[in-house]
């Protein structure tokens, strides 16, 4: 099942040959798209290919795969469709050799390892085994039909009743080849009165769960409070379980997604219900101190949660779609470790310089910048414990306090009593700091209050949501500020990325390709020939072949060929050329490749996580400029 490669050249095309069949692609068309999939440089599906040339809409697709049986194993069907790619078939297919303890199925093994969504598994074995695909919500049970069976024996066996059709009974299995499952039924329902459906495993034990039993309705509505606290505990202990930094619970028009965001990457992990929506958001509103009746606005919140060792502080987001409230759940970890500068990740020379020309300077403004999820958080307390000292004064106003630091004045910001952004910064200055530490500029009146600070002499540290270095001084320029105060004040900028980091169980050697190249933009001779490296799959990184993640930095020291450039308005172009030539700056796609020729991280990632904004530089001058 691993061997084959559907949808390629001469291969078999199982579902493709179904649409020619039924006239939905023209011989014609499919020939086109052959010869377009025969030219890719990557793997994707013919099926695929079809649909991004506009010959086949996917409603068509499955239109014509309920109406005709795919005679074509698993395996190679979820390629076909595009769900999941070869070698994510050639690690399930690895897992369940190596299981000893208990003999999985291939489609229990990629749900468990996350290499499908339960629901598309499921769709995809209906198209297969030919039987209808039903999701079982408790709401749309026909009334009456549970009754003609105990609670406690469907849970035993493990399907529901759906509804009657013409003195039939449709009912919902996880697995209707079971013929045990199958005869059970028929023992209640009637012999050849069953009409086997297939639906979710969660889906069906999620309907059973809710079914009650002979509790009264005051105790019923116990039953499910309970349920819902015990499902909201659930996903938080799976959250920090899994190291997870954000949990999405999202509103979709049949079910409700759940995906935890793990080294910074959207993971599907569960699908609920879609009855279980006002619930579970009225639970997390509760907890968090939101408006429960309120379900047309957005709101936010904040809510701790303790389980263990462990104390979660939650910043919550509740965003009201067409769908219901879509719920984001920030997650920052009190226990968690502050990293010293050096454990950040900077290379050795750019921490020297950093420290050297940022830090230790008397006074001026120090910015780290990013996107969210970037780690400057961690950056700034890492650089805030390297200064700290019994002979300085350091004072903070953060939303929220995210570490404490001992022997540092740390402010929480909390609009909701008044104590906001503007108050906190007015006073800040008359508590004698000779640190000032803003969480965030987020306005004009906060980078003015860090420029003002910074020419009185004061050491200012803050962060900023801009691509890169330059930007952050071009948005500072862009918020009324004047070019003359932004290149006397500032004193440096560091830009940086959180890459996922190669798993180190399962790496191996990887001799980059021309095409890895080009998306880099280097020709052979530039990169010198030197390999990466990639991750096979292993247990540790869940298959994914990533485990943790690496900081990739940009820093920007205002030498003053620098300051001069910003004083004449330079273009952004002009001032990165400046300031590579001056100040011999590396740009986070160089820092990138260099981490990446370690073996840190992989094109992929750099493709997809850092801005191309120039050429890079050959390998070996880049390693000069870092200092490796």
């Amino acid at each position: 099942m691993g061997d084959s490669a559907p949808g390629g050249v001469g291969k078999r095309r199982a579902i493709v040959d179904i649409l020619v069949d039924e006239g939905i692609v023209t011989d014609e068309q499919l020939g086109y798209a052959t010869r377009v999939h025969a030219k890719l440089a990557d793997r994707r599906p013919l099926l695929q290919i079809l649909q991004e040339l506009g010959y086949v809409e996917a409603e068509a697709i499955r239109g014509a795969l309920t109406r005709n049986r795919v005679d074509v194993r698993l395996g190679e069907l979820l390629i076909e469709l595009g769900l999941i790619r070869e070698e994510d078939l050639q690690h399930a297919l690895d897992i369940q050799s190596e299981q000893t303890d208990r003999k999985l199925r291939l489609g229990e093994v990629l749900v468990e390892h996350h290499f499908i969504e339960e629901r598309k598994l499921t769709e995809a074995l209906a198209y297969q085994l030919g039987y209808p695909f039903v999701e079982p919500q408790f709401a749309e049970i026909e009334p009456g039909i549970l009754s003609r069976a105990p609670r406690r024996w469907l849970i035993e066996h493990e399907f529901v009743p759906i509804r009657s059709e013409d003195g039939h009974v449709v009912v919902a299995f996880s697995n209707p080849l079971d013929e045990q499952l199958v005869r059970a039924a028929e023992t209640v329902y009637g012999d050849g009165k069953v009409i086997p459906a297939i639906a979710p495993p969660s889906a069906i034990r999620e309907a059973l769960g809710r079914m009650g039993g002979d509790e009264t309705p005051a105790e019923l509505e116990q039953v499910v409070e309970q349920q819902t606290v015990d499902l909201v505990n659930d996903l938080f202990d799976a959250a920090i379980e899994r190291n997870a930094s954000d949990i999405h619970i999202e509103p979709m028009k049949d079910r409700i997604r759940v995906r935890f965001r793990e080294d910074g990457v959207l993971i599907p992990f569960r699908e609920l219900p879609k009855d279980v929506a006002a619930p579970v958001c009225s639970r997390i509103k509760v907890l968090c101190g939101a408006d429960i009746a309120e379900r047309r606005r957005h709101q936010d919140g904040r809510l701790f949660y303790e389980a263990g060792s462990h104390q979660l502080d939650m910043r919550v987001s509740f965003y009201a779609t067409i769908h219901g409230e879509k719920i984001v759940l920030r997650l920052l970890n009190r226990q968690q470790t502050l990293l010293s500068l050096a454990e950040v990740g900077m290379a050795p020379r750019m921490l020297e310089r950093f420290i050297d020309g940022a830090l230790e300077r008397p006074s001026g403004v120090v910015i780290v910048t990013g996107p969210t999820g970037s780690g400057k958080t961690t950056t700034l307390y890492s650089a805030i414990q390297h200064i700290n000292s019994p002979e300085t004064s350091i004072i903070t106003a953060e939303d929220p306090v995210e570490y404490v630091i001992d022997g540092v004045a740390q402010c929480s910001i909390n609009p909701g009593i008044g104590l906001g952004f503007e108050e906190t910064l007015r006073h800040i200055v008359r508590q004698d700091p000779d640190v000032i530490v803003i969480g965030e500029i987020r306005d004009p009146f906060s980078a003015e209050t860090a420029i003002q600070a910074a020419l009185t002499g004061h050491k200012v540290i803050t962060t900023f949501h801009t691509e890169d270095t330059i930007g952050g001084l071009l948005r500072l320029l862009n918020m009324d500020i004047e070019a003359f105060m932004v290149s006397s004040t500032v004193v440096s900028v560091v830009a940086q990325r959180l890459l996922r980091r190669v798993c180190p169980d399962c790496t191996r050697p990887y001799k980059p390709t021309a095409s890895d190249l080009r998306r880099l933009g280097y020709s052979d001779d530039a990169f010198g020939g030197h390999e990466m490296a990639v991750g096979r799959g292993c247990g540790t990184c869940r298959y994914t072949g990533y485990h943790g993640r690496v900081a990739i930095f940009e820093l920007l020291v205002l030498e003053e060929e620098v300051r001069d450039a910003i004083l004449n308005r330079r273009t952004s172009h002009e001032i990165r050329r400046v300031s590579r030539e001056a100040s011999g700056l590396v740009s986070l796609l160089e820092e990138g490749i260099v981490k990446a020729a370690r073996g840190l991280t992989t094109v992929d990632e750099i493709v997809r996580m850092l801005p191309r904004l120039d050429r890079p530089r050959p390998l070996r001058e880049l390693r000069r400029l870092v200092g490796e």
